[in-house]
């Protein structure tokens, strides 16, 4: 991953713990409308892939105990992992392209409601994704996958050559005659992995993005409404297709790319086709970024008035993110591909503790707070969701309180200790394992390899029915909370 030049070291702090008795009266254990549905406070996990499906995308009992194990801690909501709309093989990432997988993702929402007592509302992120390919040997990639095409003989000097002489003298060029002859794109395609873009118009499949994609999404709602969902988040955030319609790098000459209005207008599009599948009774809103955070990306300007269209078409959420993107992502090894969180932009979506002068906590503020502030100004009360580096009450209190937010998202908090929240409320912060933020847990992810924290993942490991990583080496869910109270029924966290 990217570092930032200064390398402050910083650490978390428990901030004000509060009392039961203050933590009960708090803004941050108040409840909150999101549309039709309520949550009872105001602490939400957002999406997180632990990569504990299968290559069918099915939900596997990893899945089950990775979810339950958070409801257990009775946030007021938790979004599950980007879900894929396609039913298309994406690796061990959940999909929910195919009525098939409705029966397991059932099985998820009822231990999730369970687990949390139905004191947790569940909710599903749903993406869509273009293809990226593997950087390839080059070899491979010139005698295999370069497009020989007229102009590049001519930037070559290899007009009379056939084509099996011509990729020879191609690859024989090595990195600098590379550079000077391929195309940008090429170039990219040999350097980083080929790598599909919604500007790509001259490809059939992107060209009918627009008309493929409403549908698409609309489908996979209503399936997780009939899976028992309480609602869905549009992820149109990050490296992905919805998020890159959105970008200001988005050059589309369609109606869909160019000025905000049109960039926005796929994203609003696949909104009304999810709300007219799925009616007006069941929560929905979206994920977007603040800030894209790569050089001739989006700012807060546009996030701010992106904002605005959602909360005018109606959404019952948005919820913002920073950063995260392919466009700055660090060279991957040979036979690996791309990952959007090793350039700067992924630093300022996860930023570690070794960090410049701003530090890891609470980066996305400012820019959350002015798109509320938007939103607010043009008269929609819809709530948004503000995250990154919250970590601890005090912290999530004074958002509340200034306005920026309306309900707090804690990702790598949550991870290091599902029952933050809970504890908190009982008056027991004290107790709250905080993250360091070393970023552990994105290494793992990285590597596609079974998400887990460093604090935990070699705790306990002969409890009996432990379910383990693939090696054996680490546990697959926090420990449980052993000194948690019997709560009552009628007790509420909030």
């Amino acid at each position: 991953m990217w570092k930032p030049p200064e390398r402050i070291r910083f650490a978390p702090a428990r901030g004000r713990m509060p009392m039961a008795d203050e933590a009960r009266a708090s803004r941050l254990f108040s409840p909150v409308r999101l549309g039709p549905l309520t949550l009872r406070h105001r602490t939400w996990v957002p999406a997180m892939v632990p990569w504990r499906s299968n290559e069918e995308g099915e939900v596997t009992e990893d899945v089950v105990q990775w979810y339950a194990r958070f409801a257990r801690g009775q946030p007021g909501a938790i979004v599950i992992e980007a879900t894929g709309i396609r039913d298309v093989p994406s690796g061990p990432l959940l999909r929910i392209g195919d009525d098939r997988q409705v029966d397991g993702l059932r099985r998820l929402t009822r231990a999730v409601h369970e687990a949390s007592g139905g004191r947790t509302r569940l909710l599903v992120q749903l993406i869509d994704f273009l293809r990226i390919r593997r950087r390839p040997e080059p070899r491979t990639f010139f005698e295999r996958h370069l497009a020989l095409t007229p102009a590049l003989r001519e930037r070559a000097g290899l007009r009379h050559l056939d084509e099996a002489a011509a990729r020879a003298a191609l690859l024989a060029l090595g990195p600098e005659g590379w550079a000077q002859v391929l195309d940008p794109r090429d170039l990219q395609s040999l350097q980083f992995g080929a790598r599909e873009t919604v500007n790509d118009e001259h490809l059939p499949h992107i060209r009918a993005l627009p008309a493929e994609l409403p549908p698409l999404f609309a489908h996979a709602a209503r399936r997780a409404r009939d899976a028992g969902f309480d609602g869905a988040e549009l992820h149109y955030a990050h490296a992905y297709t919805m998020a890159s319609f959105l970008s200001a790098t988005n050059r589309r000459s369609d109606g869909y790319g160019g000025t905000r209005a049109a960039r926005v207008r796929l994203p609003l599009e696949v909104f009304a086709a999810v709300r007219a599948e799925i009616g007006p009774g069941w929560a929905v809103g979206c994920r977007f970024l603040a800030e894209e955070c790569i050089a001739g990306g989006s700012g807060v300007d546009d996030s701010a008035w992106f904002g605005v269209q959602f909360a005018r078409a109606g959404m019952d959420f948005l919820s913002t993110s920073r950063g995260g993107k392919f466009d700055d992502a660090k060279q991957p090894g040979i036979g690996q591909a791309a990952y959007p969180y090793t350039g700067r932009s992924g630093y300022e979506c996860m930023p570690q503790y070794l960090s410049d002068a701003r530090g890891p906590f609470g980066r996305n503020r400012d820019a959350t707070a002015r798109i509320r502030a938007a939103v607010r100004e043009a008269g929609c009360d819809t709530p948004v969701v503000g995250t990154g580096g919250v970590h601890h009450f005090e912290m999530a209190e004074e958002m509340l309180e200034r306005g920026e937010c309306d309900i707090v998202g804690t990702a790598r908090q949550a991870l290091a200790d599902p029952d933050w929240a809970l504890k908190t409320w009982l008056g027991r912060a004290s107790e709250v394992r905080l993250c360091e933020y070393t970023n552990y847990c994105e290494g793992l992810d990285q590597k596609h390899k079974q998400v887990t924290c460093q604090l935990w993942d070699r705790l306990e490991l002969d409890e009996p029915g432990l379910r383990t990583s693939h090696d054996g080496r680490r546990r697959l869910v926090a420990p449980p909370w052993r000194e948690a109270p019997a709560l009552p029924e009628d007790a509420e966290p909030a």
